[in-house]
């Protein structure tokens, strides 16, 4: 009866012995799902991150993730608060990197992390694969992982996650994003 059913199927045929053999499934590797061709090459790499890396797949979710980025450095990586461009360990006040980190804690856990994991704390992407890993992102990452949401209803779990003291146009440039943001 089996037999049958794998010759109609076409896995067997007739002369075939009437043993199956096991085929294995390709796996596919999750491919991102959102793009941005108007994007800066730093905003596309912290895009591309966050989609592999986490499992947002909500545009005003990302759109409100970049345009908070956007607002806290320009996705400027080695800037530290007022402006100054510096390494990691010439900022010796305010915030420093794509998301300020300001507190001494979550600066200082960062070249902890870099150094762990050999990435330089000055650089993008030693800050994206930070940000993504940071225990208060991760805290906040469940309230990203949903969808449906607006982009001012994402802008609190972004609060809670930055800790921002002036709004700014995070806000204005989170909504932009959702305008470029193409599904591939």
């Amino acid at each position: 009866m089996i037999a049958k059913a794998l010759i109609a199927l076409g896995f067997m045929t007739p002369e075939m012995p009437q043993q199956a053999s096991i085929q294995s499934i390709p796996v596919v590797q999750y491919k991102a799902s959102w793009k941005c061709d108007n994007c800066t090459p730093e905003e596309k790499y912290v895009l591309k991150e966050l989609q592999k890396k986490t499992r947002i797949t909500d545009r005003n979710a990302l759109s409100t993730i970049l345009g908070n980025i956007k607002q806290e450095s320009l996705f400027l990586s080695n800037i530290c608060e007022g402006g100054a461009r510096v390494p990691y360990s010439n900022c010796h006040s305010g915030g420093y990197g794509i998301i300020q980190w300001t507190s001494i804690g979550r600066y200082n856990n960062l070249g902890k992390f870099c150094n762990k994991y050999d990435c330089d704390p000055s650089s993008l992407e030693g800050q994206t694969a930070y940000m993504i890993n940071e225990s208060t992102f991760q805290r906040y990452l469940p309230e990203f992982e949903g969808s449906g949401k607006t982009v001012r209803q994402y802008m609190v779990p972004a609060y809670y996650w930055l800790g921002w003291g002036i709004k700014g146009n995070r806000e204005i440039y989170a909504y932009e994003y959702t305008k470029k943001l193409q599904w591939s």
